[in-house]
């Protein structure tokens, strides 16, 4: 017996000192293992220093970028008079740096929208007033220039506070919901051109520029929300999908002085409005527009005044213009900087403000990412692109006269940055598989000036865990082509096993599962419970250049689940995969692509999960739908083939559905019509509903019970 104890505590010695202690689940979903980032910052206007909340959020401090230390404490609610608040929420620094707002009582609206009770604080005097007497709560409030003035919205209509009156007024009022929306925007727009706010002031404060939407004929959707109650309530909001009315929109711009509204006269088809902004000197206002195939892009110049707009740049596309990139635009001393995939591949093109090609900045057989910063002293543009290689992003500047470019960032794997106000400094985000993110401080010469969040902590609790090796690969798709991909093997891993496998995948337009950088999910607790995990990004993913990733318009599902089948097919003849147990799973646009994979794939995937997945793209959003796939009316083809219900009946291996029954982006409805398909055709299936969750379904409890079900699922049917 002695000597049995005696073993136990070796083996168990050597478990830990050898493998280290085991993941769990729980603390994965709790973000036991998450990153930690930095409190948000707001840049001074002359970039040399930023404003930023206290962990508490009862003060507001200012920063010096190039020493880290404190020069100010500009707002504390303990000091504060008549402030009856003891904290906030978050704040809204004026350009002019002597008001700020603070806001509490934060209520969300849709993924990216709130309104919220805003309190209008006036530095000098240190005293702070509630916003409006209005009992109703404000949404995006918008400073003049000068910070004299605010714009705000409440009920859909506009307001307009004037500080050195201390007066306010109400701009519109045909605001209603479900009819009429002024300066906000609606779902749509929100969702799919990521921006709450469509509104904004002249240089002089004196024009008040806004978009309105008239989605009164927009069809409404409508979903049961159950909260315990008797009776459930029904939950609608208008939501137009592919092929169905959207919201009619139009540019106006209110005179300040004159109390009066203008229509800009904005000629050609305009179906979408995702941008305005007035240039950064006199009474010019830039306004983007997007035809309904969203393959023509045209930006004008409005004179706010005459309501007189001229083309100053048009873009057309054989496929789509991708809106992310139109709203790279920076405007300076008369020219702007712009992202294109003219070439094809995203690069910088620097235009003048008559829209005449002053001259490409960047070139090769990269993308650039993202446009970060415009110095205009000193003409240099700062950006983050892929050119070392799609898994990684790097930061770089390069100077507009002399084209001379300079890598900023050092350290390979993933760079994000985020620069004061005319490029000045940047606050930079390193991470790589092995490494959680490190926030750094940096001058525009790429200069370390000091660390924010190294994470160390994080960094000695994954020292001891025994955790899973990750190796990056590529794969075959199912033309030939090299693919992205990565395989996750257990810490124990042994070359003798045969293992099943379980891909992981989102296969979405211009998205990437394949990156090299850290994170810590669900899919790595798996690999203790004796699985492979894989991620292969097929055509379609981002990264790769214009055609790869545009590859699958007008037929959405084909290549994506091609290529999901093809690396299926070679992880099979890997020796230590088991291939009569491969799993694909895969969540909105991935759950899709289970669907689709599973019922194209003539059985290599004996298990899927489908979590919140798109049915039948008519069931899903006119701006996103129709940007890859056009309308139902012009590809109804492409609609029948790249849709699990009309595929149902080819559906092989054992699934199970998910889904949140208040899901206001996939709609419930996706799943529910696809359930009818599998009934018809007779096949058997799992389903599990969270009741009254969005698309997200989030909650660390709750995400812990959907990530235990799924493993027993895989566990149960492989």
């Amino acid at each position: 017996m002695r000597h049995f104890l005696g073993l136990l505590f070796a083996l168990l010695f050597f478990s830990i000192q050898g493998y280290g202690q085991r993941l769990e689940l729980r603390d994965i979903t709790a973000g036991k293992y998450s990153a930690r980032g930095v409190q948000p910052v707001t840049s001074s206007s002359d970039g040399e220093s930023y404003f930023q909340a206290d962990i508490e959020n009862r003060m507001i401090i200012k920063y010096s970028y190039k020493t880290g230390l404190p020069t100010d404490t500009v707002f504390d609610v303990r000091k504060a008079r008549e402030c009856t608040l003891g904290s906030f929420q978050g704040f809204v620094m004026s350009p002019d740096e002597k008001r700020l707002l603070v806001y509490n009582d934060y209520e969300p609206i849709y993924r990216h929208s709130f309104r919220a009770n805003y309190y209008y604080y006036d530095i000098r005097r240190n005293l702070v007033k509630k916003l409006t007497e209005n009992k109703e709560k404000q949404s995006i409030p918008t400073f003049s220039r000068d910070g004299r003035m605010l714009a705000y919205v409440i009920n859909n209509n506009i307001w307009l506070a004037k500080f050195d009156f201390e007066t306010e007024s109400q701009i519109t009022r045909d605001g209603e919901f479900g009819k009429i929306i002024n300066g906000a925007t609606d779902w749509v727009y929100e969702e799919e051109y990521r921006t709450v706010r469509l509104m904004d002031f002249s240089e002089d404060g004196r024009l008040l520029a806004f978009v309105r939407f008239d989605e009164t004929n927009v069809p409404e959707y409508s979903m049961q929300m159950y909260k315990n109650d008797l009776y459930p309530t029904l939950l609608s909001f208008k939501y137009p999908k592919a092929g169905e009315q959207n919201s009619k929109v139009t540019c106006n711009v209110f005179d300040v002085d004159a109390k009066t509204i203008r229509k800009m006269n904005i000629p050609g088809d305009i179906e979408y409005i995702p941008q305005i902004e007035f240039l950064p000197k006199g009474d010019n206002l830039a306004i983007f527009t997007l035809n309904r195939n969203q393959n023509i892009f045209n930006l004008y110049l409005a004179n706010a005044r005459s309501a007189v707009c001229r083309s100053i740049l048009k873009e057309e596309s054989y496929y789509y213009v991708d809106s992310d990139l139109m709203s790279s635009i920076r405007f300076f001393d008369n020219q702007f900087v712009y992202l294109s995939e003219k070439s094809g591949f995203s690069h910088i093109y620097l235009y003048d403000n008559n829209g005449i090609l002053q001259k490409q900045l960047t070139s090769g057989n990269y993308d650039v990412t993202d446009l970060l910063s415009v110095d205009p002293f000193t003409k240099t543009v700062f950006y983050q692109a892929a050119e070392e290689s799609p898994l990684q992003r790097a930061i770089y500047k390069i100077d507009m006269i002399k084209g001379l470019k300079t890598k900023l960032s050092v350290n390979q794997g993933t760079n994000t940055a985020t620069f004061s106000n005319n490029g000045k400094y940047y606050i930079n985000g390193y991470t790589n598989t092995k490494t959680p993110r490190v926030t750094t401080v940096h001058d525009a010469t790429g200069k370390q000036l000091r660390v924010l969040e190294d994470n160390a902590n994080l960094k000695k609790a994954l020292a001891g865990l025994s955790l899973p090796t990750k190796e990056f690969i590529t794969v075959k798709s199912a033309d030939g082509r090299d693919l992205n991909a990565y395989i996750m093997k257990p810490a124990d891993f042994n070359s003798s096993h045969k293992y099943p496998l379980v891909m992981v995948q989102y296969s979405g337009p211009n998205s990437q599962t394949v990156q090299d950088s850290y994170g810590m999910d669900w899919t790595d607790y798996l690999t203790t419970q004796g699985f492979i995990v894989a991620a292969v990004d097929g055509r379609g993913t981002g990264a790769r250049g214009q055609e790869f990733r545009k590859c699958t318009y007008m037929n959405l599902g084909i290549y994506e689940s091609d290529d999901q089948v093809a690396a299926a097919k070679y992880f099979a003849s890997l020796p230590y995969i088991d291939g009569s147990k491969i799993a694909i799973w895969g969540w909105s646009y991935g759950g899709y692509n289970v669907l689709m994979s599973m019922s194209r794939g003539n059985g290599v995937f004996k298990a899927g999960v489908a979590i919140a997945p798109v049915t039948n793209w008519k069931f899903y959003d006119s701006v996103y739908t129709e940007r890859f796939m056009r309308t139902p009316q012009q590809n109804a083809s492409g609609y029948d083939t790249g849709s699990p219900i009309s595929l149902a009946n080819k559906l092989e291996g054992s699934l199970l559905l998910i889904h949140g029954s208040a899901d206001d982006n996939v709609h419930f409805q996706n799943t529910m019509n696809y359930v009818n398909a599998l009934v018809t055709a007779n096949k058997q299936f799992d389903m599990f509903v969270f009741p009254d969750k969005d698309h997200s379904i989030r909650g660390a409890s709750t995400r812990a019970y959907l990530y235990e079900k799924v493993i027993k699922f895989l566990k149960t049917n492989m």
